[in-house]
C-alpha cells in the first residue's frame, strides 16, 4: 500500500485504526484504505454507526458549553483522535478565547495531524501518551505548560473507555487522573453499552480485528468510572438525552445505545463546588437515573 506524504513512518497500514475509522464515519480524510473498508464492514453490520459517532460529537458541544458555564476553562481531552472540524478547542475558544485545551492520543496519525491543526494556537496542544500512562499524560511538558492543576479542569473521556479492557485497568486510570485534578473538576464520558448499536455482534467483530477491540459495558460498570465524580443532572443517559438543545424528536433505537455524563469532582468535605442551583451536588440525581 502506498504511504501518503501526511503519513508517519512507522504505522502499519495494514491494521485498522479505531481512530482513523471515526475520522472515517465523520467524513474526514486522515484515513487509510484499510481503516475505510473495516468502517464499511461496521456500518454494513449497523448502518446507524455514524449517526452514533455525530450523537457524540453533538453531547461533546453540549459538554463543552456546561463546563463553561460553570467557569471550567480548562480541558483534557484523552483519546481525541484525529481534528475534525468543530474539535473542543474550536467549540471552547469560540465560546471563551481564553480556553486552554490538551489533547492525548497514541495514534500517531492523530498526533500529526493535531500537531499541524494547532501550529500557532498558544493555548492548545497535543500530547503523544496512553491512556493506561496516566502519569505520562499529566507530567508532559505541554500538559504542565498549558494547563493549572490548581484550577479545575474538565477531563473529556468520550468514545475512549469501551477501547480499554478490563485487563488494562481503565477504572485505576481513570481514578489516577481524577485524583490530579482540584475541587470542581468536570468528568466527561461517553461509553458504548448494550443495544442494537454498538453491541451488534457483525460491529464487534470488526473492530476485534482491528488496532482496539470494543468492550461493551452495563449502565452500572460505565457508572463506575465516576468514582469520586458526583453526577449532575441528568446522570448517565443515552447520548441525545443529556441537556439535548431542543425537543427530542424520533430516535433511531442505536442511538440509546451510547451512554453519556458528567460528574463533578466535590470540595474537600464532600460537598460539590459550583454556584448554588440545579446543578450542584445538593440537587443531581445519582448516575444512572434518567431525571
Amino acid at each position: 500500500m502506498e504511504r501518503p506524504a501526511w503519513a508517519p513512518q512507522g504505522i502499519d497500514l495494514n491494521v485498522p485504526s479505531v481512530s482513523r475509522m471515526y475520522d472515517y464515519y465523520l467524513g474526514g480524510s486522515h484515513n487509510f484504505e484499510v481503516d475505510r473498508e473495516a468502517g464499511r464492514q461496521a456500518v454494513a453490520a449497523q448502518p446507524a454507526l455514524p449517526k452514533i459517532m455525530q450523537a457524540n460529537r453533538a453531547f461533546m458541544r453540549r459538554a463543552i458549553g456546561f463546563a463553561l458555564s460553570e467557569g471550567v476553562t480548562q480541558f483534557l481531552d484523552i483519546g481525541s483522535g484525529i481534528p475534525s472540524f468543530g474539535n473542543v478547542h474550536e467549540v471552547a475558544q469560540r465560546l471563551e478565547p481564553t480556553a486552554r485545551v490538551v489533547y492525548v492520543d497514541h495514534d500517531p496519525v492523530a498526533v500529526a495531524h493535531s500537531r499541524a491543526v494547532l501550529e500557532g494556537n498558544e493555548r492548545a496542544g497535543i500530547v503523544s501518551a496512553d491512556f493506561r500512562s496516566p502519569q505520562d499524560i499529566l507530567h508532559s511538558p505541554e500538559t504542565r505548560q498549558l494547563l493549572d492543576f490548581d484550577k479545575p479542569v474538565a477531563l473529556m473521556l468520550l468514545a475512549l473507555l469501551h477501547f480499554v479492557e478490563d485487563k488494562d485497568g481503565p477504572e485505576k486510570s481513570v481514578a489516577d487522573l481524577g485524583s490530579a485534578l482540584a475541587p470542581g473538576s468536570l468528568l466527561a464520558i461517553t461509553h458504548a453499552t448494550e443495544g442494537e448499536g454498538y453491541g451488534t455482534a457483525g460491529v464487534r467483530d470488526v473492530y476485534r480485528r482491528a488496532s482496539a477491540p470494543l468492550t461493551i459495558r452495563r449502565r452500572k460498570e460505565i457508572a463506575g468510572f465516576f468514582g469520586e465524580f458526583e453526577p449532575v443532572a441528568p446522570g448517565l443517559v443515552p447520548l441525545p438525552h443529556w441537556r439535548p438543545d431542543g425537543p427530542p424528536g424520533q430516535e433511531e433505537p442505536a442511538l440509546l445505545s451510547g451512554l453519556a455524563g458528567v460528574g463533578r469532582k466535590p470540595a474537600e468535605g464532600g460537598e460539590a463546588d459550583g454556584p448554588e442551583g440545579p446543578d450542584t451536588a445538593k440537587t443531581t440525581v445519582k448516575v444512572g437515573s434518567t431525571g
